[in-house]
């Protein structure tokens, strides 16, 4: 034990997006009950690469007892030398949550039924704020990979609703706010789904939500689903609104 800079998280300012675990090449952050966790002390290098990740300052670096660093957690990349270098095959590599490889077993699924797609485009960045298909809508703001994961897709989550849906890995976050508060402001919608992938990134389409609902002063109904690559649930909730 000694004192060190290290990584401090506000659990109260954490909304849990998630976009400071990719950041961490030591792999010293998860999500944890929907907040961000420090793994352990002892994986935290204090340099601070994630800080500027976080989109609500809940991350600050600060100088206080903890436990020597010892480097990456494991599956994490080393970003400091070794003493004995290790060939190039047997170093771990860091992995995004988002990408990394998993092999899944087929479900069995009922024959599928018709196309509940009710307009084109679909993806946030393309669609209008006045399209006459926002009107009075309840929207629908899934992930892009959430279609293919859950086989019932279109019956479970996109009959009667208007959709918009993009990639929060790839996608400019701040344009998607702005898009959809300005599609916010041109329509009445009655409430909103979300609906995304567990992999940290993904956490960020509810963070543009909440961006668009406050920029606009809406209070709305938003339930949230968050889909393992599956399609099960493995959380659903939703906050209650009023409709602005």
């Amino acid at each position: 034990m000694g004192r060190r800079q290290i990584i401090r998280i506000d659990e109260e300012k954490c909304d849990g997006c998630g976009l400071c675990v990719p950041s961490c090449a030591e792999g010293a952050i998860q999500i944890v009950d929907g907040k961000a966790q420090l793994l352990a002390d002892r994986f935290c290098d204090g340099l601070g690469a994630c800080l500027g990740e976080c989109p609500q300052g809940a991350l600050t670096v600060e100088e206080r007892e903890a436990e020597e660093f010892v480097g990456p957690a494991p599956g994490a990349a080393a970003h400091h030398p070794s003493p004995e270098p290790q060939p190039e095959a047997e170093a771990p590599a860091f992995v995004c949550p988002g990408s990394l490889m998993r092999q899944l077993q087929p479900q069995a699924t009922p024959a599928a039924g018709p196309s509940a797609l009710s307009h084109w485009p679909i993806k946030l960045r393309l669609v209008q704020p006045k399209a006459p298909f926002f009107k009075d809508a309840n929207l629908l703001v899934a992930a892009d990979c959430a279609p293919f994961a859950a086989g019932d897709f279109h019956a479970k989550y996109l009959a009667g609703k208007a959709l918009v849906c993009g990639c929060p890995k790839f996608d400019d976050l701040e344009e998607g706010a702005a898009k959809l508060a300005a599609i916010l402001r041109e329509n009445d919608i009655k409430e909103i789904t979300i609906v995304n992938m567990e992999v940290p990134c993904c956490h960020a389409l509810v963070q543009i939500v909440r961006q668009a609902l406050t920029a606009t002063g809406k209070s709305l109904p938003v339930t949230i689903c968050t889909l393992d690559p599956t399609g099960q649930v493995l959380q659903q909730q939703r906050i209650g609104g009023k409709r602005g």
